[in-house]
């Protein structure tokens, strides 16, 4: 991240662990903006949130910080729609369509293979696997051909949709786990991530895929 990003880029950050884990290695970055692209997710090993990754990176850049306080998913699409009209919220919600490259983590619609799946209650998990999700990326739900699903828990989502998430120029995405790969190709196949940081076991299975 910090040899291709340049001064005229915005950088937007989406929480995972593999995401938390970049940011607290970065040393360098130019003087640029830095949006949190989805809420924060509470639990117990989780030691930051996406507000700590987004002001951590922007204090390493000295850019400005675009940030706000919720939750990634509410209890119902009425709380989700009241917190997005929310200044901070939609100020920050506003500064979507000016970042330029993203960093978002891919996870497996399994358990522990996504904390949004983890933090979900077990009937909604069940609902959305038989309809077909495999995978998560910044919160958007999608199946294994890449197509986004929209459902009662996207509505209770607050961060970045699928149109959004598509419309950024760059978007990195950070996966390891071989099981992971399925969500990879779909994340791959739906046109969310233009580049991938991984690990040489996954590489090869995804690499293997794809010519196979």
């Amino acid at each position: 991240l910090s040899e291709i990003v340049t001064s005229d880029d915005v950088l937007g950050l989406a929480w995972s662990r593999a995401v938390s884990a970049m940011t607290n290695t970065l040393s360098r970055l130019p003087t640029i903006p830095v949006v949190q692209l989805s809420g924060a997710l509470v639990q117990p090993d989780v030691a930051d949130s996406s507000v700590d990754l987004v002001r951590q990176a922007a204090r390493i850049s000295g850019g400005a910080a675009h940030f706000f306080y919720a939750p990634t998913i509410v209890p119902d699409p009425a709380t989700a729609r009241a917190l997005r009209r929310q200044p901070e919220v939609a100020r920050t919600f506003g500064r979507f369509g000016s970042v330029t490259k993203a960093v978002v983590g891919v996870g497996l619609w399994a358990p522990g293979e996504s904390t949004v799946y983890d933090v979900t209650d077990e009937k909604v998990r069940r609902g959305l696997h038989r309809r077909g999700v495999c995978g998560e990326i910044a919160g958007v739900l999608i199946d294994a051909d890449g197509r986004p699903t929209k459902s009662d828990l996207s509505e209770r989502m607050i961060g970045v949709s699928a149109t959004q998430l598509r419309a950024i120029p760059e978007v990195i995405g950070l996966a390891y786990s071989v099981a992971r790969s399925p969500a990879v190709q779909a994340a791959i196949r739906g046109g969310f991530i233009t580049s991938l940081v991984t690990h040489p076991s996954l590489a090869r299975t995804l690499v293997t895929q794809q010519h196979g």
